[in-house]
């Protein structure tokens, strides 16, 4: 299983909105990520709106990112939480994710 993590920036006007949109994913959102090998995916996010990314998936991030670009709701989800993200400049979350390197891990 490969570990993933990635940051982005939410806006600081937005992050209470943003937190209650994630206490309510869409179900079919949740069952396209799983379908596509995302799994034990959390978000966790500072004060200031900056969030880190973290799953786990079978294959690669690319692969994640691929399968959930054939997924319909996806586009929908990152449609509709694009103006919640900074730094953007009008493409969507997902596509503005850089992996990060992994650099110790404890079992």
């Amino acid at each position: 299983m490969k570990r993933v993590g990635f940051l982005l920036k939410v806006k600081p006007e937005k992050i209470e909105e943003y937190k209650a949109h994630h206490e309510r994913v869409w179900p079919e959102m949740l069952d396209a990520l799983r379908r596509t090998g995302w799994h034990n995916y959390s978000l966790f996010m500072r004060g200031d709106g900056l969030l880190f990314g973290y799953f786990e998936t079978p294959e690669s991030f690319d692969a994640a990112r691929a399968g959930m670009a054939q997924e319909q709701i996806n586009a929908k989800w990152q449609e509709f939480m694009a103006p919640y993200f900074e730094g953007l400049g009008g493409t969507h979350a997902d596509e503005m994710m850089h992996e990060l390197a992994e650099v110790f891990h404890l079992d």
